[in-house]
């Protein structure tokens, strides 16, 4: 009879036993109240679907829907939480924020109302935070600045007010902010531009004033920036020649402001400029042939200003809407 090395007999063994006790792990407890907390006040609509007490399953049941749970040594903890689409209604769950090995937080779509609680800044890991399409109000809150792992943050279709909180700038890999369509007023704070890897910057149909000048001031700001959605709020003053800085732009979205002056022809050297919207502002003079010429750029919409005779739109305008869920990677 052949014999089997002690090295395989070693790794089978071990192999087992690990399988065992990922079979065995314990939820931490900490995770399990947070989840009940949050079942107790979410409503029948999410109760239905999470059975038992254990969130991340209990051997005989499998783990609620929309928990996804890792082990972590001798337990196992919460990760994700997605529960979206089902009309929660009632406050923010201030017990979200008790799971702290969270990575991504998805509540969009349903009728949460209240403020984000500042406990928020507890979740050190979160990567993802999708609030979009509910009814939450205030401020937002300037602890959000603390989740330095954040890479999507996004707001959008909410009634949040006061000012965009300058700590959004601590956030070191933030790609893609939404803060559209809320109730935001003053100015975009500057120190945005200071965040690397910040790809969409949306803050269309809110209440802001203040120039692009102001935005861009500090110097190699916003350098991995590709669209920037400034449509439907009171900015005023003109495009700054030094918009041609930021070289990685290619929508610019200024539609519907009180912006005024001459477009000036050296935005028609950013490289990859494919979407220029300029329309319902207060724009004069003639539009300078290098946007005619320009290899990439597929619609510049006009409408609504005082041009000079003779300007024409380029392609045909639509609404530009990027979703959401493009960048849910």
């Amino acid at each position: 009879m052949a014999r089997i090395p002690f090295s395989s007999l070693s790794f089978t063994f071990i192999f087992v036993i690990s399988i065992f006790n990922l079979a065995h792990c314990k939820t931490l407890k900490r995770d399990v109240k947070a989840l009940n907390e949050i079942k107790a006040s979410l409503g029948w609509r999410v109760v239905y679907a999470w059975v038992g007490d254990d969130p991340c399953g209990d051997g005989d049941l499998p783990p609620w829907s929309g928990v996804t749970c890792s082990t972590v040594g001798d337990y196992r903890v919460v990760t994700e939480l997605e529960v979206y689409a089902v009309s929660i209604v009632g406050p923010f769950p201030t017990a979200v924020t008790s799971l702290l090995d969270l990575t991504r937080l998805d509540l969009h779509n349903n009728k949460l109302t209240g403020p984000i609680p500042p406990q928020i800044g507890r979740l050190k890991r979160l990567k993802i935070l999708n609030l979009r399409w509910n009814k939450l109000q205030d401020a937002i809150p300037p602890e959000i600045g603390e989740l330095k792992s954040l890479t999507h943050l996004y707001l959008s279709f909410n009634s949040f007010k006061g000012e965009i909180p300058k700590e959004l700038a601590n956030l070191p890999d933030l790609r893609y902010l939404y803060l559209h369509e809320n109730r935001l007023m003053g100015r975009l704070p500057p120190e945005l531009g200071t965040l690397q890897n910040l790809r969409h910057l949306d803050v269309g149909n809110n209440h802001l004033v203040g120039t692009i000048r102001e935005l861009i001031r500090i110097e190699g700001c916003f350098p991995a920036l590709r669209n920037l959605y400034l449509n439907n709020n009171y900015f005023t003053g003109g495009i700054p020649a030094q918009l041609a800085n930021l070289s990685s732009l290619e929508i610019l979205y200024l539609s519907y402001n009180k912006m005024s002056g001459i477009l000036p022809s050296t935005v028609a050297h950013i490289p990859k400029l494919t979407y220029l919207y300029l329309d319902h502002n207060q724009f004069t003079g003639r539009i300078p042939e290098h946007f005619y010429k320009h290899p990439f750029l597929k619609e510049m919409y006009i409408e609504g200003n005082a041009f000079r005779p003779g300007a024409n739109p380029i392609g045909l305008h639509k609404v530009l809407e990027v979703s959401d869920s493009d960048f849910l990677v």
